[in-house]
Formats: structure tokens, sequence, C-alpha cells
């Protein structure tokens, strides 16, 4: 069976609605209290009618923090090189003020080491492209001599995306941790550079 002109465009438009209604769920009620049905309620939408737009609740979950960075990608990033590690701090810094989707982010993450979790891809393609766009960060602020030409860029990036996530987390667990200072000391005492 065919589908009728134009039913591709309003399902992807669809599955947008879904996705912006439900960042703003999480970000109101926090991850436990965005409830699949909550969140097809501000769709204007039934909980089967979400799972006709996505295959299950983890891959929702998943499409909600994918979406998530590409919002934050369109707020905070500054595509010119040698700026990455400057917006990771600043996508930090709004991660406070959005609690329920860093809990989100945690509690996926953590699902998501199953090999058969939906949100598995998501996480690996996540860190990969991160990793690589910090390394580039890096090779650029070397070549500038703004950081040591002896420090591994490949390896900082990776390091410094397991600072952020774990201060994410201590960040949830303790509120008062400035997890925005603690990865800004981090990252300059391995990039060589002075801290305040």
């Amino acid at each position: 069976m065919s589908r009728r002109p134009g039913s591709y465009t309003k399902g992807v438009a669809k599955r947008e609605e879904i996705l912006t209604a439900a960042l703003q769920v999480i970000a109101e009620k926090g991850y436990r209290g965005a409830s699949v049905r909550e969140i097809a309620d501000a769709a204007g939408i039934s909980q089967a009618g979400i799972l006709y737009y996505f295959s299950s609740k983890e891959e929702l979950f998943a499409e909600i923090l994918r979406k998530r960075d590409e919002l934050d990608s369109a707020a905070y990033v500054d595509d010119k090189p040698g700026h990455w590690l400057g917006t990771m701090l600043q996508v930090m810094q709004h991660d406070t003020e959005v609690p329920g989707l860093s809990q989100l982010y945690a509690q996926l993450s953590a699902e998501a080491t199953d090999p058969e979790h939906a949100a598995r891809q998501f996480f690996a393609d996540r860190f990969e492209k991160f990793q690589q766009v910090l390394a580039d960060d890096i090779r650029v602020q070397q070549a500038a001599g703004a950081i040591s030409p002896d420090l591994d860029p490949e390896r900082f990036g990776r390091i410094a995306l397991a600072i952020a996530d774990g201060m994410q987390l201590q960040w949830l667990i303790d509120p008062g941790v400035d997890m925005v200072d603690h990865i800004r000391y981090a990252l300059g005492l391995l990039a060589g550079r002075p801290t305040d």
C-alpha cells in the first residue's frame, strides 16, 4: 500500500510536535514525572498514537535527547574552530536549568549499556561525534599555541566527555555542586592552562 502524498511530511511534523511537547513536559516535571500519557496529552495525541510514531518508550526518550542536542546546537554552538570547549560549558550551564532532561540523559545512558537497548546507537554515535569535535577543537588550539602540543586530542576529547558526564551525575545527586566550575577547572588542568 502506498502512502498518500504529503503523509511522510505530516508524519515528520507530528514527530517533531511530540518531541517539542515532550521536552517541555520533562523540563517542567522532571524525568520521573513525565509519563508517556502526559507527553501524549501535551502533544494532543493518544498514547497509542505516540507508539505509532515511536516504536517504544526507549526510542521516544532517545529521540527526545536527540532533539535536545539539536536545540542546544542551534542555541549555543559556534562553528568556528577552537570554541567547542567553551560551548560545552555553556551547554552544561543550560543543563542546570532543565534538570529533568539531565535526569533523562543520565538514566538513558546507563540503560543504553545494554547492547539491545533502543538508545544504544544514539549514545554510541553521540560519544563518537562529540569526542571528535572536541579533538578537532584541541588541534586548533594547539596550532594557535593555546594548548600544549603534547596533549593527545582524541584522548582529551574522550576524557572531557567523561568529566562532563561524571560531574553531571554528581550534580544530579547534589545540586549544590557547581558542575560547570568543576568541569572548567578539570579541563584547564588537563589542557595545561591556568585555572581560576
